[in-house]
């Protein structure tokens, strides 16, 4: 029997964590984040949910199987450090910026070390929600 005061907790924190975990991914090139620390907090959000619904109840929440995370992940951190080799010429992971407009002179700026943290996100995230469902089917 699962603990009711668990699932209201799981309930109200996953939303939270999981937004902290964006704003670690975002802030997280220059500051004190990123996509290492941003992956282990959205997986320990779905760790959570599972210790109080149960590996069925997380996987139905989960609208993206972990190996989809985990190869999305493979996929943009190789997208990241091949971008500067096949735009510029430049060496392998230097990093690529982009200005999009927004509004007159106001530019919103994006890089590829975004691009690379995000990778690391889904794959730390899909790799931590991947050991948990297998940890709780067996058991």
């Amino acid at each position: 029997m699962r603990s009711e005061i668990l699932k209201i907790a799981a309930l109200h924190l996953k939303p939270l964590l999981l937004s902290l975990s964006l704003i670690l991914l975002i802030r997280g090139h220059n500051e004190p984040g990123g996509g290492f620390v941003g992956g282990l907090m959205a997986g320990t959000a779905y760790v959570l949910y599972g210790m109080a619904f149960g590996a069925e109840k997380t996987r139905q929440l989960c609208m993206v199987k972990p190996f989809l995370l985990i190869g999305l992940g493979l996929l943009f951190a190789l997208v990241s450090g091949l971008l500067a080799l096949l735009l510029t010429g430049g060496a392998i992971m230097e990093g690529i910026w982009f200005s999009i407009p927004v509004y007159g002179d106001f530019a919103f700026k994006l890089g590829s070390p975004l691009l690379f943290d995000s990778g690391v996100y889904l794959l730390v995230a899909g790799m931590l929600m991947l050991v948990m469902l297998s940890i709780m089917e067996e058991g």
